[in-house]
């Protein structure tokens, strides 16, 4: 039995022809620029909620929370695996503010969006329901079919998230189409990295504001396609330049 839970439904299921693609999107620094105000309002909550949590002085707990980040895609991770957090309270506590004011994206994503053919998946490491909040404030909710939180990463108890490889093999199994079929739209290179170790396709939507992210103008060989904007995806798309997007074999 596959331990993932099925992502949680955004919408009515729409009639799919079954080799169509399955496109998989990050949340923060690909749908919406998340480092224009609410990537500070969550490391706010987060130093602050480390620092109570452990008793530790504030640069203590942010140097803690960035090392967790780093080591296991999420600071509520380590924090529970090392210091018993409870995962579930400590997100719910970070992410507990009001997202619309600090929402930006492009113009136009939603039609954008709908111009994709297959289904269209949410997949982050953020708790499900500021994901619903940030989409809705987008005003891309029904665009999704689906939503893959951290609160559904938790195969056997353990707390999964990207950049797993065996989150990603879960993902593939759970969609139940080829590993080809589906393609990953993430700003996080190792993200990219080890759905491509599952066999998935890969975008780069590349942000200068991510974290850990390097300056330069390349891509790796796990990157199928490099974007700056999301303006540009159906583009791409639809003159095939998006392996796994348009060809049904």
């Amino acid at each position: 039995m596959n331990p993932l839970r099925a992502p949680s439904p955004l919408r009515r299921r729409r009639d799919i022809h079954p080799d169509d693609p399955v496109w998989l999107f990050d949340l923060d620094n690909t749908l919406h620029d998340a480092s224009r105000g609410i990537f500070n309002a969550i490391d706010r909550r987060m130093g602050d909620a480390v620092a109570r949590a452990l008793d530790l002085p504030a640069d203590q707990a942010n140097a803690l929370r960035l090392r967790y980040w780093q080591r296991y895609g999420a600071t509520a991770i380590g924090l529970a695996r090392h210091h018993g957090v409870n995962l579930r309270q400590f997100l719910a506590r970070c992410h507990d503010f009001d997202v619309a004011p600090l929402v930006h994206a492009e113009t136009g994503l939603a039609a954008r969006l709908r111009g994709l053919p297959g289904r269209r998946i949410v997949l982050t490491n953020a708790p499900a329901h500021y994901a619903r909040r940030v989409l809705d404030a987008l005003g891309i909710l029904q665009e999704f079919d689906g939503l893959w939180a951290i609160d559904h990463m938790m195969p056997m108890g353990l707390a999964r998230p990207k950049p797993s490889p065996g989150l990603m093999r879960m993902v593939a199994a759970r969609l139940g189409v080829p590993a080809r079929r589906i393609i990953l739209v993430e700003d996080t290179e190792r993200n990219l990295k080890s759905a491509r170790q599952a066999g998935m396709r890969t975008v780069w939507l590349y942000h200068p504001g991510t974290p850990f992210c390097r300056q330069r103008s390349g891509r790796d060989l796990y990157v199928d396609t490099r974007i700056n904007r999301l303006g540009t995806l159906l583009l791409q798309a639809r003159a095939g330049r998006i392996p796994g997007s348009r060809d049904r074999a």
